[in-house]
């Protein structure tokens, strides 16, 4: 496992009853170097919708947690959100939850001169994505996708 997975992993197991006991789900946990500057970045939901007030008492109580574990050497800034309406899918538990949804999947390399796709998501196992596109089913390997998200429909 690498650092930024384990920090992930610690940060996750940290935050699992600090989301229950706000009546929150953890969605993800990421750790990402962007410009120079760390990001831990927590994302929680529910079934209503996560509102500012969430998002605060778990920060304040995540942030609490992080200071007493102290595991990052890393300076950071904690962030705590809702995963958003286009939300990627990155774990089982996110395919699992979407399937029957339209997605948009971009890949790394184009398939006939087309990199990105759009259907409705139909299945998935540990390798690969199944979605339905014009009434076919088209399978993708999931190392290939690059980006794979729920559609805004507007």
């Amino acid at each position: 496992m690498s650092r930024k997975e384990d920090i992930e992993k610690k940060t996750e197991e940290l935050l699992a009853p600090i989301a229950e006991a706000n009546g929150v789900r953890i969605y993800d946990v990421e750790y990402v170097k962007e410009a120079g500057e760390w990001y831990l970045r927590a994302y929680i939901d529910k079934d209503e919708g996560v509102n500012i007030n969430d998002c605060v008492n778990v920060n304040h109580a995540l942030s609490d947690a992080l200071d007493v574990d102290d595991f990052i050497e890393d300076a950071y800034t904690l962030e705590v959100s809702s995963p958003g309406l286009g939300r990627q899918l990155k774990k089982d538990r996110h395919f699992e939850n979407s399937l029957g949804k339209e997605v948009e999947l971009k890949l790394y390399k184009a398939i006939d001169g087309v990199k990105e796709f759009a259907g409705i998501l139909k299945s998935y196992d540990s390798t690969s994505v199944t979605v339905t596109i014009n009434d076919k089913d088209e399978t993708f390997l999931r190392k290939e996708i690059s980006v794979i998200k729920l559609a805004l429909d507007f």
